[in-house]
């Protein structure tokens, strides 16, 4: 199938509607350069309409009635799974992606928006009897939830679907118009998603998706008329737009260098397989993929037989294959900084157990041991397909090593006692504790995000709805009760 269309260049959405500007940007596959798609890029001018469109519907929009929001959100999902592999072939082709993983990110990107259509329903007021005091005789509180108003979203490369529409969902399913910002590298997907909305009954002006160079988010980021900035990507670009914006809403979901302990009551077998699939899916490129392996050390060499027999197992190749577990990287210069990270940590001591290698934009998946502590594989964040094993005396040690780190999103913890699992979720100071299995499990409704370095807020449908707006009270006076 041809993901690139004849009607290229793909518009952009301005307030709904399809634009084009002055100037086109090419797509191309990371793994051979293929051309993806092509698409227009919007001037200022229309950047500018697509702000004032937004600001101008604020009040519509948040007064929209709940059955409409809800009935164009569940319009997407229907959508979505109608076009599913279409879709996932598009994302293969703009981000290199295996199309295993792409259709799970389409299904995915589904659940999303049949996960807000139900919680636009359910996200109502409630009422607070005040007259627990005889002060308060006769008075009622109704707290409500209201946005504060166009939200500012700025999506990564690497789930450029499903990472849209986890800003996208919440913001309609509250009332709050939204102008999407996609990775500069992956952007066609956020268009076709832009394209379905155009189908639903939303008010002009209550979307836009504006394909613009990362050198100009800095107007939208600074714009008054967008209160709210949902932003995920890396630390350092995150936390420059909270310094900037101080006085803004700022939500941030952030990188990672996610752990797994395996302790020695775990079913090694398990661990194995899921690490070793967990470190690699997506070529490493998610925050919370396999980078730091902790094994007890009773159980250490039994499970790296394992894990490195697992690894070894694993399909990297061609991404529009359907057998291929492990594609390229977003672009070669991406994995060229992967590869001197690898190099880096072996020249300073460490032993290269499987991978090491790069071709073009592909690295094999790699397992490093003996890691000093300092390399930059163990301390950042790799973003891509290597993991280090590194063996603890004890669940104190594997703790302690887990916190030892200036990022907190997820951590996965594989043992059978349920006294260990609480103990984890008590010490380890992430934003999210998987029992059983890899940081990397993620359920679309629940709470996700970090801690530390990690971020700041909530994704997840309803937590993500509650960072979008604030708490409203009303009074009321005078009541029998």
């Amino acid at each position: 199938m041809d993901v690139s269309r004849t009607s290229d260049p793909r518009p952009f959405w301005l307030a709904g509607r399809p634009a084009t500007g002055d100037a086109e940007q090419t797509v191309t596959n990371p793994l051979d350069g293929r051309v993806a798609g092509v698409h227009s890029v919007p001037t200022p001018d229309q950047v500018e309409q697509a702000v004032a469109a937004a600001d101008a519907v604020r009040a519509q929009a948040a007064a929209l009635p709940i059955h409409v929001r809800a009935e164009a959100l569940a319009h997407v999902a229907r959508r979505l799974g109608e076009r599913s592999e279409e879709i996932a072939r598009l994302i293969t082709a703009e981000n290199g992606k295996p199309v295993l993983w792409a259709r799970g990110e389409v299904g995915r990107a589904v659940s999303t928006f049949r996960f807000a259509a139900e919680e636009a329903r359910r996200f109502s007021g409630e009422v607070q009897r005040l007259d627990t005091e005889p002060a308060a005789q006769g008075r009622l509180a109704y707290v409500s939830r209201v946005p504060y108003g166009p939200v500012l979203a700025i999506t990564p490369f690497n789930f450029p679907l499903n990472l849209v529409a986890h800003k996208v969902a919440p913001a309609i399913a509250v009332g709050a118009p939204i102008i999407v910002k996609p990775a500069p590298a992956t952007p066609l997907s956020a268009l076709v998603l832009g394209e379905i909305l155009a189908e639903t009954d939303l008010p002009e002006g209550f979307f836009s998706v504006l394909p613009v160079p990362n050198d100009r988010a800095g107007s939208l980021v600074e714009d008054p008329r967008l209160p709210v900035v949902s932003f995920t990507g890396s630390g350092p670009v995150g936390f420059s737009i909270m310094d900037r914006v101080p006085r803004k809403h700022v939500t941030l979901e952030l990188g990672g260098n996610a752990a797994a302990v395996v302790l020695s009551d775990a079913d090694l077998d398990w661990a194995a397989t899921r690490i070793a699939l967990y470190s690699n899916y997506q070529a490493g490129q998610s925050c919370i993929a396999v980078q730091r392996v902790i094994v007890e050390d009773a159980v250490a060499d039994e499970f790296t037989d394992r894990l490195l027999a697992a690894v070894g197992a694993l399909v990297t190749g061609d991404p529009g294959d359907d057998k291929t577990q492990v594609g390229p990287l977003v672009s070669e210069d991406a994995a060229i900084r992967v590869e001197s990270w690898v190099n880096e940590a072996v020249a300073a001591g460490a032993r290269l157990l499987a991978g090491g290698t790069r071709d073009g934009a592909t690295i094999t998946p790699t397992v490093l041991a003996d890691v000093p502590a300092g390399a930059k594989v163990a301390c950042e964040e790799v973003f891509g397909p290597v993991m280090i094993v590194q063996r603890v005396a004890s669940a104190d040690e594997a703790f302690a090593a887990v916190n030892d780190s200036r990022y907190g999103l997820q951590a996965g913890v594989f043992t059978r006692s349920l006294d260990m699992a609480f103990r984890a979720n008590r010490e380890l100071e992430v934003g999210g504790v998987i029992i059983g299995d890899v940081p990397s499990y993620r359920a679309d409704q629940m709470p996700y995000g970090g801690v530390k370095e990690s971020g700041v807020g909530r994704e997840g449908l309803r937590s993500a709805m509650e960072d979008f707006t604030y708490e409203k009270v009303m009074v009321l006076t005078g009541l029998t009760l």
